[in-house]
């Protein structure tokens, strides 16, 4: 059994990148690889890397969207972030 809790994404809650996830660049957008899980995830534009790597300067997943994501594009975000929590790429702080 694992020991890892698996959360429900919650916008309003403060939540990172896992510390068990390197991201690398690419023309795309980023590969994330879970090295606990050895997992590998593709984030699928820059600016959600962008969001991804910068959530975590913000007191919650709701102020980083306010802040680094057009409005009209904030639920495409959040089904994104919702998968990227399920995939444990991250977390809440």
């Amino acid at each position: 059994m694992s020991t890892s809790v698996v959360h429900a994404f919650d916008a309003s809650a403060p939540w990172a990148l896992n510390e068990q996830v390197s991201l690398r660049d690419e023309s795309f957008g980023a590969l994330a690889y879970h090295h606990g899980t050895r997992r590998l995830v593709f984030l699928k534009s820059r600016e959600l890397v962008e969001l991804v790597r910068r959530m975590s300067e913000f007191e919650s997943v709701d102020a980083a969207l306010d802040d680094l994501v057009p409005e009209g594009q904030r639920d495409r975000y959040l089904t994104a972030l919702a998968s990227l929590a399920r995939s444990e790429v991250v977390r809440v702080r």
